[in-house]
Formats: C-alpha cells, structure tokens, sequence
C-alpha cells in the first residue's frame, strides 16, 4: 500500500471535493497514485533557447495526451534571463496553451510556473478563467513569487515586496473567480462589480486550481491553507519522503481537505532499459526500468504528479514519448480514459 494512501492513520479516498468536477485536477491527482506530465517545448535543446516550431511541439503535445501522460506544463519567463541558461518562451503561456488546448481534448494544461507579483491579478485572472473555460476546465495554475531578478525592474515592482504581493495575488485571483462583486485590493486597484467569469455557479466556483511553487517567500503552513497543491523541485527519496509528510501534517494542522504534493524531474532517458542512473541537474539520465523503478518509490513517498522535462535529453522527443507510452505510463496512467490503454510489460 502506498504511503500517499494514508493521512495520518486514516485512510482519504479523494482529495478536496471542490474540485471533483475540474477535469484538469481530477485527471492529474487521486491520493495514493501517481501521474506524469511533461513540459513544453517537447524537444532536447542546448543554450539558453529552444526552437519552438510550432507545428512540431503542437505534434508532440498531442502525441503526449494519446500516449496518456496526465499534464502538458508552460512554463512563464516573461523577460530573457541568460544567467539562469533559460531566455523565456517563444510564446507567452496563455496564448501558446489556449493553442495546444484547441488540438487536445483530455489532457490537463498546467503553467509552470505563472510569476504573480510583477502581474496585475485581475489580468491574470481573467486570462486563467477563460483559458479554464474555452479548455473545458483542464488549467492547473502553478504560481511563482520569481526568483530572477530581471524580473521585477521589467514591470514596476520591488522584489523585496514580492512575498507580501504573491499573498495578496493568490487572495485576490481568489476573490475574481468566485465573488460576483470582489472588495478592492491593496495595490491591485477597486474592482467594483467587476468580477471575472466564470463565477459561482460553476462546480468549482469559478476556482481554478493553484498550485505554489516552491515556497514562494511563504512558510509551509500559509502555503498548506491557500494553496490547492504544492509543486516542489526534485529531492533524494528519503528527503522527498520528509517534505511529503510535512506538507500532509502542515495540511492536516491548516484544517483543510487532503491537498495533492507534485515535483518536476530532468530525464535524459537513454535507448538502453537497464541503463543505471546518472545525476544531471534536478534529474537522471537512465533508462526507462530505472525510471520506473524511482516514480515508484516518489509515489509511495506520497508524490502525486512528477512533470518530466526532455530539455537535456539526447534522444527526439518523439521517440523517448513513444518509449514512455509504450512502457512507463501504463504504470502511472492518468486518472480517467487512458487513450491508448496498451498492454503492461516488463520489457
């Protein structure tokens, strides 16, 4: 039985009801099991920049929701940054997952991770509700303070507020979606009548779910009661295992339903499937028994959702999604219709 199963001796068959009826949370999470997602753009580059090319990545995205991974992650750099090796995306995150949303149907659309302190939350409400909307409620917002110090002098604010302005970010997009007539926020302007649909009436109450980023300048406790989730950086399993039963005790103690844990993980998966394990940055470079092997062990440390990222892989993306559809996925299948339901192997 896995420990994610369990919450402090008692058995949970589900996570926060509110979001039961969001198909892009209820196809990633479930407790006890796990799910993969990866990033886009869905190719192995080197330097600070990816292609791009559009109708390549959208190909593979769609090649990923067959295959049956859980999630599709953008992630938002909004100005170049070189000293972090990463110049930004070709496409801000809104646009370029509203395109991948028009040629998908299942899979879950997910930011990795929305920089909330430079943005005005009513913007960035509104672009993630209707992005919800026009996807059939697939978007899992995962949200950052950021931590690249272009950042801020780019759009006005002091990086030195950000942890008090990512607070009020997350209580204010909280308030857009779900009160028709939301009280004016510091910093952030009156918003009168002007609230942002989808409202309550919808299953979630115009929610969409929020994952925070690493802390975020927030303690662990703010963190458990605000947050819909957390979305850490990869750890050995022992030390993945403390942080898991910190974020369930933290949860347990905030008086909140169970609330899902996720990590992101490097793969250079190597053609050879018993290829042991070599440390990259924040990943392995391995082979897929290996890999296997190790999502087993995070799920039962109580991970939920691992977003794999193909940046420094060697192989085409293509060829490693095949790989993984064909012999890792069936064991980490997304929670609902799994697209291609093939046959389990050991191979």
């Amino acid at each position: 039985m896995a420990v994610g199963e369990f919450f402090l001796g008692g058995r949970m068959s589900c996570f926060d009801s509110r979001f039961a009826a969001h198909p892009g949370y209820a196809r990633m999470f479930r407790p006890g099991a796990l799910t993969l997602g990866v990033f886009l753009p869905l190719e192995p580059y080197d330097g600070p920049a990816a292609r791009m090319d559009a109708a390549g990545q959208t190909e593979r995205a769609v090649q990923a929701e067959h295959a049956g991974f859980a999630a599709l992650w953008a992630r938002d750099i909004p100005p170049p940054a070189p000293a972090f090796g990463d110049t930004g995306r070709a496409y801000d995150p809104w646009t370029w997952l509203t395109h991948i949303a028009a040629r998908t149907s299942r899979i879950a659309l997910a930011t990795g991770s929305t920089v909330l302190p430079p943005h005005r939350p009513v913007d960035t409400a509104k672009s993630a509700a209707r992005l919800d909307l026009l996807s059939g409620r697939r978007l899992v917002l995962g949200a950052a303070a950021g931590d690249r110090s272009v950042e801020f002098p780019a759009y006005g604010p002091d990086r030195d507020d950000s942890g008090a302005l990512f607070r009020t970010a997350v209580s204010t997009l909280r308030r857009l979606w779900t009160e028709d007539s939301p009280a004016a926020g510091p910093h952030h302007g009156a918003f009168g009548d002007a609230g942002v649909p989808p409202g309550p009436s919808e299953p979630s109450g115009g929610r969409v779910p929020v994952l925070v980023t690493g802390h975020s300048r927030q303690s662990v406790p703010w963190i458990a009661e605000h947050a819909d989730g957390w979305l850490m950086e990869p750890r050995p399993l022992i030390q993945q295992c403390r942080t898991t039963a910190l974020w369930r005790k933290a949860v347990h103690d905030a008086g909140e339903p169970r609330k899902p844990f996720a990590q992101t993980l490097r793969l250079d998966l190597v053609d050879r499937p018993d290829a042991r394990p070599r440390a990259i940055p924040l990943g392995y470079r391995t082979g897929r028994r290996y890999l296997r092997s190790h999502l087993e062990g995070l799920r039962d440390t109580g991970v939920h959702h691992v977003v794999l990222d193909l940046r420094h892989g060697r192989r085409p993306a293509a060829e490693v999604l095949r790989e993984l559809g064909e012999y890792v996925l069936p064991h980490f299948p997304a929670h609902g219709t799994y697209a291609q339901a093939p046959a389990v192997s050991a191979a």
